[in-house]
Protein backbone atom coordinates (compact mmCIF):
# COMPACT_ATOMS: atom_id res chain seq x y z
CA UNK A 1 0.00 0.00 0.00
CA UNK A 2 1.42 3.37 -0.96
CA UNK A 3 1.76 6.20 1.53
CA UNK A 4 -1.01 8.14 -0.23
CA UNK A 5 -3.43 5.20 0.03
CA UNK A 6 -2.50 4.65 3.68
CA UNK A 7 -3.11 8.36 4.38
CA UNK A 8 -6.50 8.29 2.70
CA UNK A 9 -7.45 5.12 4.58
CA UNK A 10 -6.26 6.62 7.84
CA UNK A 11 -8.22 9.77 7.14
CA UNK A 12 -11.38 7.79 6.45
CA UNK A 13 -10.86 5.74 9.60
CA UNK A 14 -10.30 8.85 11.67
CA UNK A 15 -13.39 10.51 10.26
CA UNK A 16 -15.40 7.33 10.85
CA UNK A 17 -14.15 7.19 14.44
CA UNK A 18 -15.25 10.79 15.00
CA UNK A 19 -18.65 10.09 13.43
CA UNK A 20 -19.28 6.98 15.49
CA UNK A 21 -17.87 8.22 18.82
CA UNK A 22 -20.63 8.49 21.42
CA UNK A 23 -21.69 12.02 22.31
CA UNK A 24 -22.56 12.28 26.01
CA UNK A 25 -22.96 16.07 26.01
CA UNK A 26 -26.09 17.17 27.83
CA UNK A 27 -28.81 18.41 25.52
CA UNK A 28 -29.84 22.02 26.08
CA UNK A 29 -33.15 22.53 27.79
CA UNK A 30 -36.07 21.93 25.48
CA UNK A 31 -37.45 25.11 23.94
CA UNK A 32 -40.84 23.95 22.73
CA UNK A 33 -41.79 24.86 19.17
CA UNK A 34 -44.86 22.68 18.62
CA UNK A 35 -48.37 24.14 18.90
CA UNK A 36 -49.74 23.45 22.37
CA UNK A 37 -52.72 21.14 22.76
CA UNK A 38 -55.38 23.20 24.51
CA UNK A 39 -58.61 21.31 25.09
CA UNK A 40 -60.49 24.16 26.80
CA UNK A 41 -61.71 27.42 25.29
CA UNK A 42 -61.37 30.69 27.17
CA UNK A 43 -64.76 30.38 28.83
CA UNK A 44 -63.91 26.91 30.14
CA UNK A 45 -60.57 28.12 31.55
CA UNK A 46 -62.45 30.85 33.39
CA UNK A 47 -65.01 28.29 34.58
CA UNK A 48 -62.25 26.18 36.17
CA UNK A 49 -60.71 29.33 37.67
CA UNK A 50 -64.03 30.44 39.15
CA UNK A 51 -64.76 26.97 40.57
CA UNK A 52 -61.29 26.81 42.15
CA UNK A 53 -61.60 30.29 43.65
CA UNK A 54 -65.03 29.37 45.03
CA UNK A 55 -63.50 26.31 46.70
CA UNK A 56 -60.80 28.50 48.27
CA UNK A 57 -63.32 31.11 49.44
CA UNK A 58 -66.18 28.88 50.61
CA UNK A 59 -64.74 25.43 51.41
CA UNK A 60 -61.25 26.50 52.43
CA UNK A 61 -58.00 24.60 52.77
CA UNK A 62 -56.61 23.01 55.91
CA UNK A 63 -53.09 24.18 56.82
CA UNK A 64 -52.14 21.78 59.61
CA UNK A 65 -49.30 23.93 60.85
CA UNK A 66 -49.43 26.67 63.49
CA UNK A 67 -46.73 28.76 61.81
CA UNK A 68 -48.62 28.76 58.50
CA UNK A 69 -51.84 29.67 60.32
CA UNK A 70 -50.16 32.69 61.91
CA UNK A 71 -48.66 33.65 58.55
CA UNK A 72 -52.08 33.55 56.89
CA UNK A 73 -53.63 35.66 59.64
CA UNK A 74 -50.97 38.32 59.12
CA UNK A 75 -51.57 38.14 55.36
CA UNK A 76 -55.25 38.97 55.88
CA UNK A 77 -56.86 35.59 55.22
CA UNK A 78 -59.93 34.40 57.09
CA UNK A 79 -58.86 31.62 59.46
CA UNK A 80 -61.04 29.28 61.54
CA UNK A 81 -58.96 26.77 63.44
CA UNK A 82 -56.78 25.10 60.82
CA UNK A 83 -59.16 26.02 57.99
CA UNK A 84 -57.96 28.94 55.84
CA UNK A 85 -60.42 30.71 53.54
CA UNK A 86 -58.67 32.56 50.75
CA UNK A 87 -60.25 35.49 48.98
CA UNK A 88 -59.64 35.32 45.23
CA UNK A 89 -58.30 38.86 45.20
CA UNK A 90 -55.66 37.91 47.79
CA UNK A 91 -54.73 34.77 45.85
CA UNK A 92 -54.32 36.68 42.58
CA UNK A 93 -52.27 39.39 44.31
CA UNK A 94 -49.91 36.82 45.81
CA UNK A 95 -49.37 34.56 42.81
CA UNK A 96 -48.72 37.61 40.61
CA UNK A 97 -45.29 37.93 42.28
CA UNK A 98 -44.14 34.41 41.27
CA UNK A 99 -41.53 34.65 38.47
CA UNK A 100 -42.90 33.31 35.19
CA UNK A 101 -39.40 32.18 34.19
CA UNK A 102 -36.06 31.72 35.93
CA UNK A 103 -32.68 30.05 35.39
CA UNK A 104 -31.39 27.04 37.31
CA UNK A 105 -27.68 27.22 38.09
CA UNK A 106 -25.75 23.95 37.99
CA UNK A 107 -22.31 23.13 39.37
CA UNK A 108 -21.12 23.31 35.75
CA UNK A 109 -22.32 26.70 34.47
CA UNK A 110 -22.49 25.24 30.96
CA UNK A 111 -25.43 23.19 32.26
CA UNK A 112 -27.50 26.08 33.55
CA UNK A 113 -31.10 25.80 32.37
CA UNK A 114 -33.98 28.18 31.75
CA UNK A 115 -37.39 27.13 33.10
CA UNK A 116 -40.84 28.55 32.36
CA UNK A 117 -42.64 29.76 29.25
CA UNK A 118 -41.67 27.29 26.52
CA UNK A 119 -38.49 26.21 28.36
CA UNK A 120 -38.58 22.65 29.73
CA UNK A 121 -36.28 20.15 31.45
CA UNK A 122 -36.32 16.36 31.89
CA UNK A 123 -35.72 15.04 35.42
CA UNK A 124 -35.45 11.33 36.34
CA UNK A 125 -37.84 9.55 38.69
CA UNK A 126 -37.39 9.58 42.45
CA UNK A 127 -38.63 7.76 45.52
CA UNK A 128 -38.53 4.12 44.40
CA UNK A 129 -38.35 1.70 47.35
CA UNK A 130 -37.03 -1.05 45.02
CA UNK A 131 -34.95 -1.28 41.88
CA UNK A 132 -34.55 -3.68 39.01
CA UNK A 133 -30.79 -3.82 38.82
CA UNK A 134 -28.19 -4.49 36.13
CA UNK A 135 -29.22 -8.16 36.19
CA UNK A 136 -32.93 -7.20 36.08
CA UNK A 137 -33.40 -8.48 39.64
CA UNK A 138 -35.96 -6.67 41.82
CA UNK A 139 -34.44 -5.93 45.24
CA UNK A 140 -33.89 -3.32 47.93
CA UNK A 141 -31.55 -0.48 46.87
CA UNK A 142 -28.35 0.67 48.56
CA UNK A 143 -26.38 3.91 48.53
CA UNK A 144 -24.19 2.39 45.79
CA UNK A 145 -27.30 1.76 43.69
CA UNK A 146 -28.31 5.39 44.14
CA UNK A 147 -24.83 6.47 43.04
CA UNK A 148 -25.19 4.26 39.95
CA UNK A 149 -28.39 6.07 38.95
CA UNK A 150 -26.77 9.46 39.57
CA UNK A 151 -23.89 8.42 37.31
CA UNK A 152 -26.30 7.30 34.60
CA UNK A 153 -28.16 10.61 34.94
CA UNK A 154 -24.88 12.40 34.42
CA UNK A 155 -24.08 10.36 31.30
CA UNK A 156 -27.47 10.43 29.56
CA UNK A 157 -27.77 13.57 27.38
CA UNK A 158 -31.54 14.08 27.62
CA UNK A 159 -31.59 14.07 31.43
CA UNK A 160 -31.02 17.56 32.80
CA UNK A 161 -30.79 16.67 36.50
CA UNK A 162 -29.48 14.03 38.88
CA UNK A 163 -32.67 14.51 40.99
CA UNK A 164 -32.22 13.17 44.55
CA UNK A 165 -33.40 9.82 45.97
CA UNK A 166 -34.00 8.06 42.66
CA UNK A 167 -34.05 4.94 44.83
CA UNK A 168 -34.15 4.71 48.62
CA UNK A 169 -30.76 3.66 50.07
CA UNK A 170 -31.85 1.15 52.72
CA UNK A 171 -28.31 0.66 54.01
CA UNK A 172 -28.41 4.07 55.71
CA UNK A 173 -30.64 5.19 58.62
CA UNK A 174 -33.78 7.05 57.55
CA UNK A 175 -33.08 9.93 59.92
CA UNK A 176 -29.68 10.59 58.31
CA UNK A 177 -30.39 9.41 54.78
CA UNK A 178 -31.08 12.87 53.33
CA UNK A 179 -27.45 13.90 53.91
CA UNK A 180 -25.96 11.04 51.90
CA UNK A 181 -28.60 11.36 49.18
CA UNK A 182 -27.84 15.06 48.72
CA UNK A 183 -24.09 14.46 48.66
CA UNK A 184 -24.51 11.71 46.05
CA UNK A 185 -26.54 14.07 43.84
CA UNK A 186 -23.82 16.71 44.13
CA UNK A 187 -20.82 14.40 43.82
CA UNK A 188 -21.65 12.13 40.90
CA UNK A 189 -23.03 14.77 38.52
CA UNK A 190 -22.46 18.45 37.82
CA UNK A 191 -26.00 18.89 36.49
CA UNK A 192 -28.73 20.50 38.59
CA UNK A 193 -30.32 18.37 41.30
CA UNK A 194 -33.28 18.21 43.69
CA UNK A 195 -33.28 18.74 47.45
CA UNK A 196 -34.91 16.50 50.03
CA UNK A 197 -38.05 17.83 51.74
CA UNK A 198 -38.81 14.81 53.92
CA UNK A 199 -38.88 17.04 57.01
CA UNK A 200 -38.27 20.73 57.77
CA UNK A 201 -34.98 19.89 59.49
CA UNK A 202 -33.89 17.79 56.52
CA UNK A 203 -34.75 20.63 54.17
CA UNK A 204 -32.65 23.01 56.27
CA UNK A 205 -29.72 20.56 56.01
CA UNK A 206 -30.09 20.54 52.23
CA UNK A 207 -30.05 24.35 52.17
CA UNK A 208 -26.86 24.38 54.25
CA UNK A 209 -25.20 21.87 51.91
CA UNK A 210 -26.22 23.98 48.91
CA UNK A 211 -24.74 27.02 50.63
CA UNK A 212 -21.43 25.14 51.00
CA UNK A 213 -21.47 24.19 47.32
CA UNK A 214 -22.71 27.46 45.79
CA UNK A 215 -22.42 30.10 48.50
CA UNK A 216 -25.22 31.48 50.68
CA UNK A 217 -25.18 34.88 48.99
CA UNK A 218 -25.30 33.30 45.53
CA UNK A 219 -28.43 31.39 46.53
CA UNK A 220 -30.19 34.62 47.43
CA UNK A 221 -30.46 35.49 43.75
CA UNK A 222 -29.85 32.19 41.94
CA UNK A 223 -31.98 29.00 42.04
CA UNK A 224 -29.66 26.00 42.47
CA UNK A 225 -31.99 23.17 43.50
CA UNK A 226 -35.69 22.20 43.69
CA UNK A 227 -37.85 21.04 46.57
CA UNK A 228 -41.09 19.11 46.21
CA UNK A 229 -43.99 19.67 48.59
CA UNK A 230 -46.89 17.24 48.22
CA UNK A 231 -50.38 18.17 49.32
CA UNK A 232 -52.78 15.70 50.91
CA UNK A 233 -55.79 15.79 48.65
CA UNK A 234 -58.48 16.78 49.23
CA UNK A 235 -57.52 20.28 50.41
CA UNK A 236 -54.90 19.63 53.10
CA UNK A 237 -51.31 20.84 53.53
CA UNK A 238 -49.43 19.34 56.48
CA UNK A 239 -46.77 20.59 58.87
CA UNK A 240 -43.94 18.54 57.34
CA UNK A 241 -44.42 19.86 53.83
CA UNK A 242 -45.10 23.44 54.90
CA UNK A 243 -42.01 23.53 57.11
CA UNK A 244 -39.87 22.22 54.25
CA UNK A 245 -41.48 24.78 51.93
CA UNK A 246 -40.45 27.57 54.29
CA UNK A 247 -36.86 26.31 54.41
CA UNK A 248 -36.60 26.50 50.61
CA UNK A 249 -38.54 29.71 50.03
CA UNK A 250 -36.65 31.64 52.69
CA UNK A 251 -33.45 30.85 50.78
CA UNK A 252 -35.12 31.82 47.47
CA UNK A 253 -35.07 28.25 46.15
CA UNK A 254 -37.99 26.96 44.04
CA UNK A 255 -40.50 24.43 45.29
CA UNK A 256 -42.99 22.29 43.42
CA UNK A 257 -46.44 22.83 44.96
CA UNK A 258 -47.84 19.39 44.18
CA UNK A 259 -51.31 18.09 45.04
CA UNK A 260 -51.32 14.29 44.88
CA UNK A 261 -54.29 13.27 42.73
CA UNK A 262 -55.85 9.82 42.74
CA UNK A 263 -58.76 10.57 40.46
CA UNK A 264 -61.99 9.16 41.83
CA UNK A 265 -60.49 8.45 45.27
CA UNK A 266 -59.35 11.81 46.64
CA UNK A 267 -60.99 13.92 43.93
CA UNK A 268 -64.46 13.86 42.34
CA UNK A 269 -65.05 11.18 39.71
CA UNK A 270 -65.07 13.79 36.95
CA UNK A 271 -62.12 15.19 34.99
CA UNK A 272 -62.97 18.93 35.00
CA UNK A 273 -63.99 18.83 38.67
CA UNK A 274 -60.75 17.03 39.53
CA UNK A 275 -58.80 19.76 37.78
CA UNK A 276 -60.77 22.45 39.62
CA UNK A 277 -59.96 20.89 43.01
CA UNK A 278 -56.32 20.30 42.11
CA UNK A 279 -56.08 23.87 40.86
CA UNK A 280 -57.43 25.21 44.15
CA UNK A 281 -54.94 23.11 46.12
CA UNK A 282 -51.99 24.20 43.98
CA UNK A 283 -53.00 27.87 44.11
CA UNK A 284 -53.25 27.82 47.91
CA UNK A 285 -49.67 26.53 48.19
CA UNK A 286 -48.34 28.82 45.46
CA UNK A 287 -49.88 31.77 47.28
CA UNK A 288 -48.29 30.66 50.56
CA UNK A 289 -44.82 30.63 48.97
CA UNK A 290 -45.26 34.36 48.42
CA UNK A 291 -46.42 34.90 51.99
CA UNK A 292 -43.14 33.30 53.04
CA UNK A 293 -41.04 35.35 50.63
CA UNK A 294 -42.40 37.67 47.99
CA UNK A 295 -40.88 36.96 44.57
CA UNK A 296 -39.55 33.51 45.50
CA UNK A 297 -39.62 31.13 42.52
CA UNK A 298 -42.34 28.50 42.72
CA UNK A 299 -43.72 25.88 40.37
CA UNK A 300 -47.34 24.75 39.91
CA UNK A 301 -47.04 21.02 40.56
CA UNK A 302 -49.13 17.88 40.73
CA UNK A 303 -48.99 14.13 40.55
CA UNK A 304 -51.77 12.67 38.40
CA UNK A 305 -53.24 9.21 38.55
CA UNK A 306 -56.65 7.69 38.11
CA UNK A 307 -57.83 4.86 40.33
CA UNK A 308 -59.04 1.49 39.11
CA UNK A 309 -62.52 0.91 40.44
CA UNK A 310 -61.80 -2.84 40.16
CA UNK A 311 -58.86 -2.90 42.57
CA UNK A 312 -58.29 0.60 43.95
CA UNK A 313 -54.83 0.63 42.38
CA UNK A 314 -53.48 3.78 40.72
CA UNK A 315 -53.37 3.67 36.92
CA UNK A 316 -51.03 5.36 34.44
CA UNK A 317 -51.30 6.17 30.76
CA UNK A 318 -55.07 6.59 30.81
CA UNK A 319 -56.85 9.08 28.51
CA UNK A 320 -58.07 11.11 31.47
CA UNK A 321 -54.50 11.72 32.68
CA UNK A 322 -53.58 13.11 29.27
CA UNK A 323 -56.67 15.34 29.28
CA UNK A 324 -55.80 16.62 32.75
CA UNK A 325 -52.25 17.43 31.63
CA UNK A 326 -53.64 19.47 28.74
CA UNK A 327 -56.03 21.30 31.06
CA UNK A 328 -53.51 21.96 33.83
CA UNK A 329 -51.08 23.35 31.27
CA UNK A 330 -53.71 25.86 30.25
CA UNK A 331 -54.40 26.82 33.86
CA UNK A 332 -50.71 27.33 34.66
CA UNK A 333 -50.33 29.56 31.61
CA UNK A 334 -53.50 31.43 32.64
CA UNK A 335 -51.79 32.33 35.93
CA UNK A 336 -48.37 32.89 34.34
CA UNK A 337 -46.42 30.38 36.48
CA UNK A 338 -44.12 27.50 35.47
CA UNK A 339 -45.58 24.04 35.93
CA UNK A 340 -44.47 20.52 36.67
CA UNK A 341 -45.89 17.20 35.55
CA UNK A 342 -44.85 13.54 35.64
CA UNK A 343 -43.53 11.60 32.67
CA UNK A 344 -43.07 8.01 31.37
CA UNK A 345 -45.26 6.58 34.13
CA UNK A 346 -46.38 2.98 34.16
CA UNK A 347 -47.94 0.31 36.32
CA UNK A 348 -46.25 -2.66 34.61
CA UNK A 349 -44.26 -5.00 36.83
CA UNK A 350 -41.50 -5.57 34.28
CA UNK A 351 -40.12 -3.62 31.34
CA UNK A 352 -42.69 -5.02 28.92
CA UNK A 353 -45.11 -3.77 26.27
CA UNK A 354 -47.47 -2.36 28.91
CA UNK A 355 -44.62 -0.29 30.34
CA UNK A 356 -43.79 1.02 26.87
CA UNK A 357 -47.35 1.91 25.92
CA UNK A 358 -48.14 3.62 29.22
CA UNK A 359 -44.90 5.61 29.16
CA UNK A 360 -45.25 6.66 25.53
CA UNK A 361 -48.83 7.83 26.07
CA UNK A 362 -47.76 9.94 29.04
CA UNK A 363 -44.70 11.35 27.28
CA UNK A 364 -46.70 12.42 24.24
CA UNK A 365 -49.26 14.27 26.35
CA UNK A 366 -46.54 15.94 28.42
CA UNK A 367 -44.75 17.30 25.34
CA UNK A 368 -47.94 18.55 23.71
CA UNK A 369 -49.20 20.15 26.93
CA UNK A 370 -46.13 22.38 27.28
CA UNK A 371 -44.97 21.19 30.73
CA UNK A 372 -41.85 22.88 32.11
CA UNK A 373 -40.48 20.70 34.91
CA UNK A 374 -40.91 17.19 33.51
CA UNK A 375 -40.27 14.92 36.47
CA UNK A 376 -40.14 11.10 36.69
CA UNK A 377 -38.77 11.07 33.14
CA UNK A 378 -36.69 7.89 33.50
CA UNK A 379 -37.02 4.54 35.24
CA UNK A 380 -40.54 4.63 36.69
CA UNK A 381 -42.39 1.31 36.75
CA UNK A 382 -44.78 -0.65 38.96
CA UNK A 383 -46.61 2.58 39.92
CA UNK A 384 -43.32 4.00 41.17
CA UNK A 385 -42.50 1.04 43.41
CA UNK A 386 -39.31 0.29 41.50
CA UNK A 387 -36.83 2.04 39.26
CA UNK A 388 -35.68 -0.16 36.41
CA UNK A 389 -32.13 0.29 35.10
CA UNK A 390 -33.20 -0.97 31.68
CA UNK A 391 -36.21 1.33 31.52
CA UNK A 392 -34.12 4.22 32.89
CA UNK A 393 -31.81 4.30 29.87
CA UNK A 394 -34.57 3.62 27.33
CA UNK A 395 -36.79 6.33 28.84
CA UNK A 396 -33.86 8.75 28.60
CA UNK A 397 -33.52 7.94 24.90
CA UNK A 398 -37.27 8.47 24.49
CA UNK A 399 -36.82 11.88 26.10
CA UNK A 400 -34.06 12.64 23.60
CA UNK A 401 -36.47 11.74 20.80
CA UNK A 402 -39.16 13.92 22.38
CA UNK A 403 -36.62 16.73 22.64
CA UNK A 404 -35.98 16.44 18.91
CA UNK A 405 -39.69 16.39 18.08
CA UNK A 406 -40.63 19.12 20.54
CA UNK A 407 -37.98 21.45 19.09
CA UNK A 408 -39.88 21.46 15.78
CA UNK A 409 -38.57 21.13 12.21
CA UNK A 410 -35.02 22.36 11.69
CA UNK A 411 -34.77 24.58 8.60
CA UNK A 412 -31.00 24.98 8.55
CA UNK A 413 -29.67 23.59 5.27
CA UNK A 414 -33.05 23.51 3.56
CA UNK A 415 -31.77 25.19 0.36
CA UNK A 416 -28.80 22.81 0.06
CA UNK A 417 -31.09 19.82 0.54
CA UNK A 418 -33.50 21.07 -2.13
CA UNK A 419 -30.56 21.54 -4.49
CA UNK A 420 -29.77 17.84 -4.10
CA UNK A 421 -33.16 16.98 -5.65
CA UNK A 422 -31.99 18.40 -8.99
CA UNK A 423 -28.70 16.48 -8.74
CA UNK A 424 -30.38 13.13 -8.12
CA UNK A 425 -33.37 13.54 -10.43
CA UNK A 426 -36.13 11.02 -11.14
CA UNK A 427 -35.40 7.38 -10.31
CA UNK A 428 -32.13 8.03 -8.48
CA UNK A 429 -31.20 7.72 -4.82
CA UNK A 430 -29.60 9.99 -2.27
CA UNK A 431 -27.40 7.50 -0.38
CA UNK A 432 -24.20 8.48 -2.16
CA UNK A 433 -24.92 12.16 -2.61
CA UNK A 434 -22.49 14.53 -0.83
CA UNK A 435 -25.34 16.26 0.99
CA UNK A 436 -26.49 12.94 2.45
CA UNK A 437 -22.94 11.99 3.41
CA UNK A 438 -22.54 15.29 5.24
CA UNK A 439 -25.90 15.23 7.02
CA UNK A 440 -27.03 11.65 7.49
CA UNK A 441 -26.01 11.54 11.16
CA UNK A 442 -28.00 14.58 12.19
CA UNK A 443 -30.90 14.66 9.73
CA UNK A 444 -32.84 11.86 11.42
CA UNK A 445 -32.74 10.58 14.99
CA UNK A 446 -31.10 7.15 15.13
CA UNK A 447 -31.98 5.32 18.37
CA UNK A 448 -29.20 3.32 19.96
CA UNK A 449 -31.49 1.01 21.92
CA UNK A 450 -34.15 0.08 19.36
CA UNK A 451 -33.32 -2.71 16.91
CA UNK A 452 -34.32 -1.97 13.33
CA UNK A 453 -32.23 -4.64 11.63
CA UNK A 454 -33.58 -7.59 9.68
CA UNK A 455 -34.71 -10.59 11.71
CA UNK A 456 -31.80 -12.59 10.27
CA UNK A 457 -29.28 -10.07 11.58
CA UNK A 458 -31.13 -9.84 14.90
CA UNK A 459 -30.93 -13.62 15.31
CA UNK A 460 -27.27 -13.66 14.30
CA UNK A 461 -26.52 -11.07 16.99
CA UNK A 462 -28.13 -13.13 19.74
CA UNK A 463 -31.87 -12.33 19.50
CA UNK A 464 -31.56 -9.74 22.25
CA UNK A 465 -34.74 -8.08 23.46
CA UNK A 466 -34.92 -4.44 24.54
CA UNK A 467 -34.20 -5.25 28.20
CA UNK A 468 -30.99 -7.13 27.34
CA UNK A 469 -29.81 -4.35 25.03
CA UNK A 470 -30.63 -1.67 27.59
CA UNK A 471 -28.77 -3.40 30.42
CA UNK A 472 -25.76 -3.93 28.18
CA UNK A 473 -25.86 -0.25 27.29
CA UNK A 474 -26.15 0.78 30.95
CA UNK A 475 -23.05 -1.27 31.81
CA UNK A 476 -21.20 0.42 28.94
CA UNK A 477 -22.17 3.87 30.20
CA UNK A 478 -21.01 3.05 33.71
CA UNK A 479 -17.69 1.71 32.41
CA UNK A 480 -17.11 5.03 30.61
CA UNK A 481 -18.21 7.24 33.51
CA UNK A 482 -15.76 9.90 34.66
CA UNK A 483 -16.61 11.68 37.88
CA UNK A 484 -16.92 15.47 37.57
CA UNK A 485 -14.75 16.20 40.59
CA UNK A 486 -15.98 18.54 43.27
CA UNK A 487 -13.71 21.37 44.37
CA UNK A 488 -11.57 19.68 47.10
CA UNK A 489 -12.24 22.38 49.71
CA UNK A 490 -16.00 22.24 49.10
CA UNK A 491 -15.93 18.46 49.13
CA UNK A 492 -14.16 18.45 52.49
CA UNK A 493 -16.62 21.01 53.85
CA UNK A 494 -19.59 18.91 52.71
CA UNK A 495 -18.16 15.76 54.28
CA UNK A 496 -17.42 17.63 57.50
CA UNK A 497 -20.99 18.92 57.59
CA UNK A 498 -22.39 15.43 57.00
CA UNK A 499 -20.18 13.95 59.72
CA UNK A 500 -21.26 16.62 62.23
CA UNK A 501 -24.95 16.23 61.44
CA UNK A 502 -24.73 12.43 61.63
CA UNK A 503 -23.28 12.84 65.14
CA UNK A 504 -26.10 15.21 66.06
CA UNK A 505 -29.01 13.28 64.51
CA UNK A 506 -29.67 9.91 66.21
CA UNK A 507 -29.57 7.02 63.78
CA UNK A 508 -33.20 5.96 63.67
CA UNK A 509 -35.75 4.41 61.36
CA UNK A 510 -37.86 7.55 61.35
CA UNK A 511 -37.60 11.01 59.81
CA UNK A 512 -35.50 13.65 61.50
CA UNK A 513 -38.08 16.06 62.90
CA UNK A 514 -36.18 17.40 65.90
CA UNK A 515 -32.41 17.50 65.36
Amino acid sequence: MTQAIRSRAGGRAARRAIRTAPNRTMLPGLTGALPLCEVMDGAQVEKIDDASMSILENVGVQFRDPIAIDDWKRAGAKVEGERVYLDRGLVRELIATIPSEFTYHARDPQKNLRLGGRHSVFVPMTGAPYLRDLDDVRRNPTLDDLAMFHKLSHMLPALHSSAHHIVEPYDHPISQRHLRITYSSMKHSDKMFMGMTTSPKNAEDVMEMCAILFGAEFMETHPVTTGNCNGNSPLVWDETMLGAMRAFCRRNQPVLCSPFVLGGANTPANVPATVAQLNAEALSALAYTQVIRKGAPAIYGHYLSTVSMKSGAPMAGTPEISLMNFMIGQMARFYGVPWRTSNTLGGAKTFDAQAGYESATTLSAVIHSGANYIWHSAGWNEAGMHCSVAKFVVDAEQCAMAHRMGSGPQWDGFDDAIAAVADVGPGGHYLGHPHTQENFQTAYFMPELFDNNSIEQWVAEGSQDITERALKYARKLLSEYEEPKLDPAKNDALLDYIARREREIPAADELNQSY
